[in-house]
């Protein structure tokens, strides 16, 4: 039941039978696979963030401190190191920074080697905390994902693999001309469309956000398109 359940057309589906309808001329089969990462971003955004909430930090903080914990002994990372992981500006992370050291979460430290070199580095309660809200993160990511096979998952993370390869080439590639949109035709009297809404970004939550928000994405940005 629960497998037929999954096979009904969902509100991706309806929104591009309706953009076929009113546009078909423009092929929108890109909206079955953007439509639904969109859509299912902003469900994980809200899931994550109701952990996040209940240890005082957002997904910004765990996104540096998970980083630092990671790299191992000493957990420290300079604001480069973290920025090229995180695929966030510099300027981003030490914001990040400044409110995870007010916290107490981390301290930075120059290396005596080299004075010009500042290491953000996990305090004892920023090591504490991280290891608490991992367990509880990746115990709610299994319970996401509950609804899949372990064939499914690992198809799937192929697949999405392959996305994130797609899109690092389309970030390389010349600009498309813009196609002429269709003339009415003369027998057909033109209806009035509405402007279709653009597509919510819902990227990674700013870097701007201060440990205790929780960095969730607001209902207005729930259509795809």
């Amino acid at each position: 039941m629960a497998r037929k359940a999954a096979d009904r057309p969902d509100t991706v589906d309806l929104i591009i039978e309706q953009w076929q309808r009113e546009r078909p001329d423009v092929d929108v089969s890109g909206l079955a696979v953007f439509g639904r990462l969109h859509r299912g971003f902003l469900r994980y955004s809200m899931l994550l963030g109701e952990i996040f909430d209940r240890h005082g930090i957002n997904m910004a903080a765990f996104d540096v401190l998970a980083t630092l914990l990671r790299s191992g002994p000493p957990y420290r990372k300079t604001a480069g190191e973290l920025a090229g992981i995180s695929l966030v500006s510099t300027g981003g992370v030490t914001l990040r920074l400044d409110r995870l050291e007010k916290a107490g979460l981390i301290v930075r430290e120059r290396d005596p080697g080299d004075r010009r070199v500042v290491y953000a580095r996990l305090t004892e309660r920023g090591l504490d905390l991280t290891n608490a809200v991992v367990s509880d993160h990746f115990a709610n990511e299994r319970q996401m994902l509950a609804g899949l096979s372990e064939t499914e998952q690992r198809q799937l993370a192929r697949l999405l693999g392959r996305l994130e390869r797609s899109l690092e080439l389309a970030e390389t590639a010349e600009p498309t001309e813009t196609a002429e949109r269709a003339e009415p035709s003369a027998q057909t009297e033109p209806s009035a469309q509405t402007e279709p809404r653009e597509p919510g970004a819902a990227l990674e939550p700013e870097g701007t956000a201060t440990p205790g928000d929780t960095g969730r994405a607001s209902e207005a940005e729930a259509a795809p398109a």
